[in-house]
This record gives structure tokens, C-alpha cells and sequence, in this order.
């Protein structure tokens, strides 16, 4: 019970204590106890009350409590059970793994290097389960204690998930892989099958027949451009190809026509096609067929399992960067395995994950962030939801898959965050809300994590309903994450939110934050399969004596190197293995790790003074109007200029509390309006401490969103800032020649 008409139904009977009807809640939480005290003292007369104030003697105590009405009797009986409930039911604070003020130690003989305190020996980790070494074996594992329980789950629009069970998914793994070998594939780390598709299930289900017979996949996609698919089958010496759409197959067979790919032999399509496609591949030399006719061959000519090894490769994930050709990182299973084996080892005590678990997947499965988590979940018999591939629908997605673990990037939560806000549209809304968030967060601070307060039910239901309504976990990574996005969405979600930091070359993660530090700012601390050091930074002014440097990483989690590019794998990996990651990071008491910088894009104005871009715009990128935000600086200049993504959601109100009208298009032209957000800008700058250089003189607003599709965004939803420089020329230089 939580409201007042609830207590007062209760009081005449009207509901039960022990009622579990729908709707009714079967406990009453501490303001409702407050609430149903008062109610109680209502029904009890003014002389009752006082003779009850009064304290009689201990021989007078039947008499008295025989003076008292019945309501007065029922009342004492039901405020002394629902304060007993209380004190054993009350909200208890989680109890981290370790001790906060020590997350990290630094290890002997190393140079400086950290290692995680959670562990039971200094040894890094290298798996959890003795049974589940390789990718291979994880889903095995999954297999066996999900006793054939759901695997995979998809929809079609406005329709109820569907589910194919781990021993489904296990079957046709192993005939499409019995299958591919029937296709002139072999079965050895030799073989790389390029798999060229969008999230769904059976890029699981090719992965997993990859695995099944020691193969290696290597992700395509579509966003890296066709020069770079075209590069890494060349690379990567790809005869076969396995895509989800007749278009990307169109695609390749151009590559093929005019002879830029002459290695490809077999495109096997996810979804049906027209025979003219399958006799064009005919004409050059390409066969074409769907993955239902190659797994029925390989039903017909099944083969047993030929499992990998931890020390085989597992997959070549190619990175798009941001320059040059894609580089594609080498990782063994033993790779994939250690990094989400050191997740478990921080999360065991707290968050274990469930065979009940259920992970809603959109993320880019190209990306390791997305397929290390799904591995965990694999790994304990859960389910997969795939999105339907729009990314407009994932919310009708969540409502529909209740999922309980979310995957997200920083991006995403910006968006949740703005809004939320934007919907409480009047002062008094925004404070209440304000006001609720901080009363949440000083739970938080105390360790209590919930979603059952008083708050809840009059603020946070409908945002928690939006993703489900069952989320206990978030983990984001990927790219930096605002203190104050976390720290709101903490409160308003009422689950654990993780973030963690890491790239492609240690698999995914190497730092995750520690169950019970709620605290932003930070990344958390070295994972249990890792250790990191920090390095000097001569040239930016960066000293490991001032506990800042390079960030460094080792450990069996760190790739074996860029295939067939020994130049770029040198630049990653020094001859003690430590992978070089390019950001500037700085320890901080408690033994976690801050990125305060990105090497690689700093740059010196005019004046001398070094630049940081991206810090800057996750500074920006939290004013109300603003969706994204590009700083440009030039060495030849002596200030800084910026690109401006207005919130189509947020931005017209913004305008209009300014008493500027107009549609979105119309305001993304209005002077006055983009005096206003650069004024916004300005006064975030101030507040957090940016130096005058390194706030921006003038800007240029933008009515289109950088995206992966018009090639302005990485996979993995960063910033292309190359290509961002050269798309916005012209508008950058009009920004300097005006602002002279």
C-alpha cells in the first residue's frame, strides 16, 4: 500500500493485508507506514489517545487495554506489525566486494602497474568456469544448466517474441558448420568466414557454427563503407560470406565484377532471394545460396565437432578508427573468455547473472562491448531479444522482451536523460523532479539501490516502464559518460548501473566500476584479468609522477595483434606486451581509474595551449537544446569553433520558453536562437572549469544527426572527426573568417 486512498480501504476492509490481487501491493513501505499511522490515529478518539499517552502501571495494563475501544485495539496491533515488517523487510545497503578507498594495488616489480583487490591470488584471470574455456564451450554450458531453455528471441512489428532453444540453436550451428565444410571450408583457425549482417539470431547461430568446427569469423558491416569491406576480404583472404540481405550480397558481387575481390567463391543469404541474383553470381564465378539449403546439406553430411582451443583465434574484429584502412584485431577465445571472466569476478557478490536473464541486444554484435556481454548471459542459460533492427522501435521492443539486462552507450542515455526532462515542462515539474532524483541519489550514496520507494510511484514508474520495467542491470561503455547523466539515471532506473572503459585490443573491457561505488567521474578499476600502468606523455605534459600517463594495458584479455600488419601492431603492443591505448588517464585516491584525455586528438591552438575536443563536448553536450556537438580547433587559429546538433524532442520548447517561435527547421536558422545555445554553452563551460581558450567563439547549427548511415559516426557511435572536419569545410571556415 502507498497512497492514502489505499490505507483508508484498508482501515474499513475494503482490502485485505495479505490480499494479492493485481494491483494491490501485498507490503506497505516506510512513507505508507507514516501515512497508515496518521489514518490510524484518525479513527481513535481524543481521550483514548491520551490515556494511551498517559503509561499506566504495569498492573493496571489489562484494565486499560480492556478500556480501549476495538478500532483502538486493532489499530496498536496493526501499527505494531507493520513497524515490525519495516524493521525486517527495510531497504538494506548493498555490501561492495571490496574496500572502496582501495579498489586497485599496485603491483610489485611492475613499474607502477595496478591490479584489481578482488581475487583470491595476485594471479590475473584467465577464466571462471573450468568447463567453459572456449567460446565454444560457453554455450555448451549454457546448453546443459539451461536444461534446453530459450535461447534466441526475435519479433515481427507489434507481435510477442519468438524464442529458438539453446538445443535448436546448438543444432543448426552444427549443420551449418557441417555445411560450410560440404563448401570447401576447413575446419581450422585458417578458415575466416566473413558474416555481413545486422543483429539477429542467426548471426549467433553462424558465429557459434564457426566456433563449432575451429573457424574464425570476421565481421562485416555495411557502415565502414565499401572500400573497407572490400579491404578486409581481401585481408583476410574471405572466400565465404554469410549476409542477411539480397542487397549486401548485390554488394559484394559488384566487388567480385570488377575484380577487386577474386578470392570471394560463396555468399550464403540469412533471407530469401530471387533466382536472377543467384545467376548473376553464377556469371562470375559466385555461388549463391540460402543458409536453410546449407544447413540442410549439412544435416544430410553432419560432421562432429572439431572445438577450438583457448589459445586459437576466435574472431578478427576489424576497427573502423577514424583515418586510414580498418585494422583488424586478432582475439583468441581465450581473450573473449578471460575479459568477461574478470566482469564475473567483480560482479559475483552482488549481481551474479541468472539462467532468468534476459539481454536486449541492438548494439552492433561487430562490436566486443555487445558480444562479451552476451557471452556472460550464454554462458548462465539465459535469453537474447534481438531488436527488430529500428532503432526508433527499441523501446516498443523493451516493453515487449522485459529484459533485465541493458547493454547501452553514453549516447543513449543522454537521450533518456534529455527526455525525461524535457517532459517535466514547467518549473515546478523540473524541481520536483530535481528534488526526487536527489532524494534517491542520498539512498544511493548510503548503498541502497531500489525501485520500490515512495519516488518511484510518483515519478520514476513510467521511465522504468519504457525500458520493461525488469532492468536490475546497465552497463555502459564505449565512450565517456556524464557524471550527471549516471548519477540522475542511477536514481530514476532504481538498478546497478556499471560503466566500464576498454577498446577492441583488450577485447572490451579493462576497467569496471565496483559494485557499491555509485560515485561518477571515474571508470572504476582494473578488471581481475588485467593490470594497467600509466606512462609518461612528454609532449602533452603528462608525468606518471603526477599519477597521470598513457594508459597501458596487460594481460590475457590483450589481442596478439593487427592481422597481417606488423607496422600498426608494433605501434599497439611494446615488447612486454603492455598495449598502448592512446588515452591519458589519471589514478585517483581511491584506486580508480579517470580519462582526462584522448592522445591521438589533442591539438595545439595558435597561442600554444593543448586542446582536448572530446572532454569539451561531453561538457556541451549537456546543455538542454543541444543532441551533438563537434569542436573543431585548428593550429593556426587561436580559438575553437563548434558544430551544433539541436534536439528536434527538446529544442522547440527550449526556444519557446525564450519567446522564439518557429518550426525545427525554421529555428535551426534563427540568430537569435543560436546566440541563445552558444550563451547555454558558454555557461556550462564556466561551470565546469573550461579555460577561456578552450571554450568556443562561435558556432553553426545543424538540423541532421551524425550518424553510422551518413558516415559520421563509428559503429560503435563515436565521433569520425575526420570526416566530421572535412563534411563541415566550408561552414568552419565561414566560423573563423566571421568571428576574426
Amino acid at each position: 500500500m502507498s497512497s492514502q486512498k489505499d490505507c483508508r480501504m484498508f482501515l474499513h476492509g475494503e482490502i485485505s493485508s495479505e490480499s494479492n490481487s493485481p494491483g494491490v501491493h501485498s507490503h506497505i513501505q516506510l512513507p505508507s507506514c507514516i501515512e497508515f499511522f496518521l489514518l490510524l490515529l484518525e479513527k481513535m478518539q481524543t481521550q483514548e489517545i491520551l490515556r494511551m499517552l498517559r503509561l499506566p502501571e504495569l498492573g493496571d495494563l489489562g484494565q486499560f487495554f480492556h478500556s480501549l475501544s476495538a478500532t483502538t485495539l486493532v489499530s496498536m496491533g496493526a501499527l505494531v506489525a507493520i513497524l515490525a515488517y519495516w524493521f525486517t523487510h527495510r531497504p538494506k545497503a548493498l555490501q561492495p566486494p571490496c574496500n572502496l578507498l582501495m579498489q586497485s594495488e599496485e603491483v610489485e616489480d611492475s613499474g607502477g602497474a595496478r591490479r584489481s583487490v578482488i581475487g583470491d591470488s595476485p594471479q590475473l584471470f584467465t577464466h571462471y568456469y573450468d568447463d567453459a574455456r572456449t567460446m565454444y564451450e560457453v554455450f555448451r554450458r549454457g546448453l546443459r544448466i539451461s536444461g534446453n531453455g530459450p535461447c534466441l528471441g526475435f519479433r515481427n512489428p507489434k507481435q510477442p517474441y519468438q524464442w529458438l532453444s539453446y538445443q535448436e540453436v546448438a543444432d543448426r550451428a552444427e549443420f551449418l558448420g557441417s555445411g560450410l565444410l560440404q563448401h570447401n571450408c576447413k575446419p581450422c583457425t585458417d578458415q575466416f568466414i566473413g558474416v555481413f549482417a545486422q543483429n539477429r539470431p542467426e548471426w549467433i547461430i553462424a558465429e557459434l557454427a564457426c566456433y563449432t568446427y575451429s573457424m574464425v569469423v570476421v565481421p562485416l558491416y555495411d557502415t565502414l563503407g565499401p572500400g573497407a569491406v572490400r579491404y578486409i576480404i581481401n585481408t583476410a583472404d574471405i572466400s565465404t560470406v554469410i549476409v542477411d540481405k539480397p542487397q549486401k550480397a548485390v554488394v559484394l558481387l559488384e566487388h567480385v565484377e570488377r575484380k577487386e575481390t577474386p578470392g570471394l567463391k560463396l555468399i550464403i543469404l540469412m533471407e530469401p532471394f530471387e533466382e536472377a541474383l543467384k545467376d548473376r553470381g553464377q556469371e562470375c564465378g559466385v555461388v549463391i545460396k540460402s543458409m536453410q539449403d546449407v544447413e540442410d546439406c549439412g544435416q544430410q553430411n553432419h560432421c562432429d565437432p572439431v572445438p577450438p582451443k583457448p589459445s586459437d583465434l576466435s574472431i578478427v574484429c576489424f576497427t573502423s578508427g577514424t583515418t586510414g584502412n580498418p585494422k583488424g584485431a586478432m582475439l583468441t577465445h581465450g581473450n573473449v573468455v578471460a575479459d568477461f571472466s574478470g566482469f564475473l569476478k567483480v560482479t559475483e557478490k552482488v549481481i551474479f547473472p541468472r539462467q532468468d536473464d534476459v539481454l536486449i541486444s541492438f548494439l552492433p554484435l561487430a562490436h566486443m562491448f555487445e558480444r562479451v556481454i552476451q557471452s556472460v548471459v550464454y554462458c548462465h542459460g539465459g535469453r537474447v531479444g534481438f531488436f527488430q533492427g529500428d532503432i526508433r522501435l527499441l523501446s516498443d521492443d523493451m516493453k515487449a522482451l522485459c529484459p533485465t539486462i541493458f547493454p547501452v552507450v553514453p549516447r543513449l542515455l543522454n537521450r533518456m536523460y534529455d527526455k525525461i526532462f524535457s517532459q517535466a515542462d514547467t518549473p515546478l515539474k523540473r524541481w520536483l523532479l530535481e528534488f526526487a532524483a536527489k532524494r534517491k541519489q542520498a539512498e544511493i550514496r548510503s548503498g541502497i539501490i531500489r525501485n520500490d520507494s515512495i519516488w518511484d510511484e510518483l515519478f520514476f514508474n513510467k521511465v522504468q516502464a519504457s525500458l520493461g520495467g525488469c532492468v536490475r542491470m546497465i552497463v555502459t561503455g564505449a565512450a565517456p559518460a556524464s557524471p550527471t547523466v549516471l548519477g540522475f539515471l542511477r536514481a530514476a532506473l532504481g538498478c546497478q548501473v556499471y560503466e566500464g572503459y576498454g577498446q577492441t585490443e583488450c577485447t572490451a573491457g579493462c576497467t569496471f566500476t565496483t559494485p557499491g561505488d555509485w560515485t561518477s567521474g571515474h571508470v572504476g578499476a582494473p578488471l581481475p584479468c588485467n593490470h594497467i600502468k600509466l606512462v609518461d606523455v612528454e609532449e602533452l605534459n603528462y608525468w606518471t609522477s603526477n599519477g597521470e600517463g598513457e594508459i597501458c594495458v596487460r594481460g590475457p584479455n590483450v589481442f596478439k595483434g593487427y592481422l597481417k600488419d606488423p607496422e600498426r601492431t608494433k605501434e599497439a603492443l611494446d615488447d612486454d606486451g603492455w598495449l598502448h591505448t592512446g588515452d591519458i588517464g589519471k589514478w585517483l585516491p581511491a584506486g580508480t581509474l579517470k580519462i582526462i584525455d584522448r592522445k591521438k586528438h589533442i591539438f595545439k591552438l595558435a597561442q600554444g595551449e593543448y586542446v582536448a575536443p572530446e572532454m569539451i563536448e561531453n561538457i556541451y553536450i549537456r546543455s538542454e537544446p543541444v543532441a551533438q556537438v563537434y569542436v573543431h580547433g585548428d593550429s593556426l587559429k587561436a580559438f575553437l569553433v563548434g558544430i551544433v546538433v539541436p534536439d528536434p524532442e527538446v529544442m522547440p520548447s527550449w526556444a519557446q520558453k525564450r519567446g522564439i517561435e518557429g518550426t525545427y527547421a525554421e529555428l535551426c536558422t534563427n540568430k537569435e536562437l543560436k546566440k541563445a545555445i552558444l550563451e547555454d554553452m558558454v555557461r556550462l563551460g564556466k561551470e565546469s572549469g573550461l579555460h577561456s581558450f578552450e571554450q568556443v567563439k562561435a558556432i553553426h547549427i545543424h538540423s541532421d544527426m551524425f550518424s553510422v548511415q551518413n558516415g559520421l559516426l563509428t559503429p560503435t557511435l563515436k565521433a569520425k572527426r575526420p570526416e566530421l572536419r572535412e563534411h563541415f569545410k566550408k561552414q568552419i571556415e565561414e566560423l573563423y573568417s566571421t568571428s576574426m
